[in-house]
């Protein structure tokens, strides 16, 4: 267990849509150097999942420690085919419970779990960063901007790019640009600036918040809303990488032989059936971009707690709800896709005096586990609604990752495999599950062919084996793998889903 006697302030920074290869130590040549200091002075894990690809339904899960099929938020809040609007009033959520148990909880940017309910519902004091198309919560940001001079819409773009016909005209969806506004200028900079004034606040410093009394303990939120497209970033980091310099990733080769038909039709369904990859790696440019961007606002932030006096008494986390494909599959965005592009994130953590600096975890790990992780950190027992495990055994150094769930119950060892579904978005229902090993990929995809990976000799994911006779014994296998986790989590396929897929098995499957 943790240290009962000191509850630790958390500082919580969760990144919108960041590939988990962009801070790893094997990845691209992406400029990072905050996220890896948080690798350097605490623990990275590599196999970190999201339970689910689409941000309200991630975002719920993380705040609840649920699987979407137990909260019930199947797609995001703000569309028209939304499934919930909002998340439940009655479902248990881990901010709540901290802020029942003496913990001065606040939040800034990005929500997007309601349409109506908003972060105050959920214990945390919210101090302004929204965006009006995911949420419409303040006008904190568009006052900043008003009284820079440079009003939001009011900017020229450079080097625009859109999906459609014509990359350069506006009837597709925007993916990338250059502002001309200064850094200072930008929405991640604004929300590092919130996040620090926190601090301030927190640390009773002579800073001034609303919402924030500057007694301890505290959790602190910082949402940002990237590196999700659109990708729009000023200098220097519209130019920092450049596009003829980056190669195209292995999955790039995706040719949709034997996969699910629905991969393909996602092409011209997202825009991009004629991009080249000149035209990617002007995307990838600016993604790139964009991470390193807010990496420099992470690091402000780091500082901010150094100076401050709080970088020891405060465990530091960084993830992300979910991936981004920017070309991956020769993809856009999202979607009912079960890649590691979106399905595998970034998670550092950093506690002082627990975590050994620059280890490494690679026990395969949840996005929602950390509410738990964050309740047991307050030594705060989590419901018996939560469907996650606590973290602390991990980071604590548990070589074999014999764990406890999010209720403290002792849970035996870690499991071996991650498992992950998905509802559908504005393309239409569409159900998928999904169970990960270290080396094996399962999905299964209701309507259409399932599909199977050897990760090992096929990283980028290009050859579906569902059918090939060698790999009979390792279907079967991930099938029952995915049936044990559908019987665990209460998923509601379970009435039907098992006797196919076992049905399946019998007939040579």
């Amino acid at each position: 267990m943790a240290d009962t006697h000191v509850r630790p302030n958390v500082l919580f920074v969760l990144t919108d849509q960041e590939r988990y290869d962009v801070s790893a130590p094997d990845g691209p040549p992406v400029k990072t150097d905050a996220m890896d200091a948080l690798s350097s002075d605490g623990m990275r894990f590599t196999r970190a999942f999201t339970p689910i690809s689409i941000c309200s339904s991630a975002r719920a899960s993380l705040l609840t420690g649920q699987f979407p099929h137990g909260h019930g938020m199947l797609n995001n809040c703000h569309e028209a085919d939304a499934i919930r609007a909002n998340l439940p009033s009655d479902v248990p959520t881990f901010s709540e419970l901290l802020a029942e148990n003496g913990y001065d909880c606040t939040y800034t940017g990005k929500w997007h779990v309601g349409r109506d309910r908003t972060p105050e519902e959920y214990g945390f004091s919210y101090l302004g960063g929204s965006d009006t198309h995911h949420d419409d919560i303040d006008e904190a940001f568009e006052e900043y901007r008003r009284e820079r001079g440079v009003p939001l819409g009011s900017v020229d773009l450079e080097e625009v790019l859109y999906t459609g016909d014509d990359p350069r005209d506006d009837d597709g969806t925007f993916v990338a640009a250059k502002t001309s506004i200064d850094v200072e200028a930008t929405r991640a900079w604004f929300l590092a600036e919130r996040t620090i004034e926190a601090i301030e606040a927190h640390a009773d410093d002579g800073g001034e918040f609303d919402g924030v009394d500057g007694d301890g303990p505290f959790f602190h939120r910082a949402d940002f809303y990237g590196p999700h497209h659109p990708y729009v970033v000023p200098e220097p980091y519209a130019s920092m990488y450049d596009p003829s310099e980056i190669e195209s990733p292995a999955s790039y080769a995706e040719t949709f032989d034997g996969k699910p038909r629905v991969h393909e039709n996602y092409l011209a369904y997202r825009g991009v059936a004629d991009f080249d990859w000149e035209l990617w790696a002007e995307a990838v440019a600016k993604y790139w971009g964009f991470v390193t961007l807010i990496d420099d606002q992470l690091g402000r932030i780091l500082e901010a707690l150094e100076e401050h006096g709080l970088a020891d008494e405060t465990v530091v986390v960084h993830a992300s709800d979910h991936g981004d494909f920017v070309g991956g599959h020769r993809q856009f965005n999202k979607g009912p896709l079960m890649y590691d592009d979106t399905y595998r994130i970034p998670l550092q953590v950093r506690w002082p005096g627990v975590v050994d600096p620059g280890s490494v975890c690679e026990h395969p790990v949840h996005l929602h586990d950390l509410a738990p992780t964050f309740l047991e950190l307050a030594d705060v027992a989590a419901p018996e609604t939560f469907d996650a495990r606590s973290l602390v055994p991990l980071l604590e150094g548990d070589e074999d990752g014999h764990g406890r769930d999010g209720s403290g119950r002792d849970d035996g060892d870690w499991p071996d495999s991650v498992f992950a579904q998905y509802h559908g978005d504005e393309f239409g229902l569409y159900s998928q599950r999904m169970v990960r090993t270290a080396r094996y990929k399962y999905v299964y995809n209701g309507p259409d062919v399932d599909e199977l990976y050897d990760l090992e000799a096929d990283s980028g994911e290009l050859q579906n084996l569902i059918d090939h006779p060698d790999y009979e014994r390792v279907r079967r296998e991930m099938r029952k793998r995915l049936i044990e986790w559908m019987d665990e989590t209460a998923d509601p396929n379970r009435g039907w889903v098992p006797d196919v897929l076992l049905r399946a098995s019998r007939d040579g499957g």
